[in-house]
């Protein structure tokens, strides 16, 4: 048995200006922007503790957005999307990246959120 849940939306940016485009979404979500454990790829939007998480990342492929599912079993959420339709496309440091069937990429990922497993679902 495991758990999964939204964890995180990711916004990725293919820009010089991080930080420029970390205050446009903090401007645009009414939210602080902040810099995780002083990063030069990626920005927080920090948003209140019961809602995902949103991310600004610095990236060299076309700008788009991408969903996090957050779990306590990588491997059985990967196992339970695949039968779903997804396509695991490969792994990168401690995550998963999927596709979805009409294409859509996203990632599944270790806990985000400090108070994972609640409101996730649980799976057999």
């Amino acid at each position: 048995m495991h758990h999964s849940r939204l964890a995180c939306v990711v916004i990725d940016s293919r820009t010089d200006d991080l930080d420029g485009e970390a205050e446009f979404w903090s401007a645009v979500l009414g939210w602080p922007a902040s810099t995780p454990g002083g990063s030069d790829r990626y920005r927080d939007i920090d948003g209140p503790d019961d809602q995902p998480k949103v991310l600004v990342q610095k990236v060299e492929h076309e700008s788009r957005v991408h969903l996090d599912i957050e779990t306590d079993d990588i491997e059985a959420e990967v196992k339970r999307l695949e039968a779903l339709g997804a396509k695991r496309i490969g792994l990168v440091k401690s995550w998963c990246v999927m596709e979805a069937p009409s294409g859509q990429r996203f990632c599944v990922v270790k806990p985000q959120r400090k108070d994972f497993p609640a409101g996730a679902n649980q799976w057999p």
